[in-house]
This record gives C-alpha cells, structure tokens and sequence, in this order.
C-alpha cells in the first residue's frame, strides 16, 4: 500500500489552485463582459463620488442604460 507524500500532494494542490483560478477569472471576465456587475459598480463609483446621494434603484439605472443604447447605437450588433 503506498501513501502520498508531501511532494506528490504539493503539485497536485498547484494544479488545482491554477485550475481554480483560471475559473474565477473566466467567471469574472464573463459577468462582467456581458454586463451582469454593471449595477453594482455603478452603485459602488455612485457611493463614492456622490456620498449621502441615493443610487438610482436597479429598475431605473437598467431602463436608462437600454434607453441610453437605443439613442446611441455604437458598435453592437442589434
């Protein structure tokens, strides 16, 4: 019967924190490339630029956002 050692375990552990990593920046990347963080970083630039004003709720920023992109197509493909 073997037993893993210290060094066995040590690259195996490497490789499962690359692994690890490398999925939470694709989860990152992907949220925040399709927009999903885009309220709570205008809460958080809110928050700091504009202390003891009250954010936009979610409602109204995402209804000005799609308002914002309908009168300023740009470079989108709908």
């Amino acid at each position: 019967m073997s037993t893993r050692t210290d060094a066995a375990v040590s690259p195996m552990r490497a490789m499962l924190d690359l692994v690890v990593r490398a999925g939470r920046g694709i989860r990152w990347y992907m949220t925040t490339l399709m927009g999903d963080t885009a309220y709570a970083t205008y809460v958080a630039h809110h928050r700091r630029a504009h202390p003891g004003e009250e954010p936009m709720t979610e409602r109204q920023f995402w209804r000005q956002k799609m308002d914002d992109q309908d009168r300023n197509p740009g470079a989108r493909c709908c």
